[in-house]
């Protein structure tokens, strides 16, 4: 009877830390996909049914990024945001592009392709590889960073909060006039929660809210790689 009772006893204590440790996350070498899309471009439609191919496969996390360049040429991207045409524009210069174009994939922060094409999102995430950077954890409010080796001049602490799955969008104007576009892993928010040097940080992670996913990047500052990235 006391060997029962303390079975029942271990059992209960490891529903406990795990109940506890729901909703947290710790980093894993994993391959970052960007789509830089608009629902006003009539070439992004081919990438946005790449990316949502790909957005569950193991050790991928993938993100839409909907920019607002496009939004002149008569509809107004519902998820569009400057802030996300702005990191675009700042990947541009090291991948070798005078500006942003639609559709492009960002793998990694290093590499890049339309993504238009039947399997080039697949083919750039064989070629980017998976992150190799810091121990990177969060969960319970905060976001925890290990001591390694940053690049010259620190890296960046970015929290992303995306739409988990994929959203129908129906586009009544535009290039895509009477389309219902597919979007995987939307993005809403982006905003940059503070740097790392290499020693160990710990930052306050504020709660999300409307249901919304969250992922943690590492990244090298001005469009450099991503160094290390955790999703829940």
């Amino acid at each position: 009877m006391t060997g029962l009772k303390t079975r029942i006893g271990k059992a209960l204590l490891a529903g406990a830390v795990l109940a506890a440790s729901a909703g947290a996350a710790t980093a894993q070498p994993l391959t970052v996909v960007e789509l830089f899309t608009s629902q006003g471009c009539s070439s992004c439609p081919p990438a946005n049914a790449n990316l949502i191919k790909v957005k569950d496969q193991p050790g991928v996390l993938a993100l839409s990024f909907n920019v607002t360049y496009w939004d002149y040429l008569g509809w107004k991207d519902t998820f569009g945001r400057k802030e996300f045409t702005d990191r675009q524009v700042t990947y541009e210069p090291p991948l070798g592009h005078d500006g942003p174009f639609t559709p492009q994939v960002v793998v990694n922060g290093s590499h890049d392709a339309v993504g238009a094409a039947p399997g080039e999102i697949q083919s750039l995430i064989a070629k980017g590889g998976r992150t190799q950077g810091p121990d990177l954890s969060f969960g319970n409010g905060k976001v925890s960073i290990g001591a390694g080796k940053a690049p010259g001049g620190g890296a960046d602490i970015w929290l992303v909060r995306y739409t988990k799955g994929v959203v129908e969008v129906p586009v009544a104007r535009g290039e895509n006039t009477g389309r219902t576009l597919p979007h995987a892993n939307v993005v809403h928010t982006l905003t940059k929660l503070g740097s790392w040097n290499g020693q160990a940080t710990t930052l306050p992670l504020p709660a999300a809210s409307g249901g919304l996913s969250t992922a943690v990047l590492v990244q090298a500052p001005r469009g450099g790689p991503i160094l290390a990235a955790a999703v829940n």
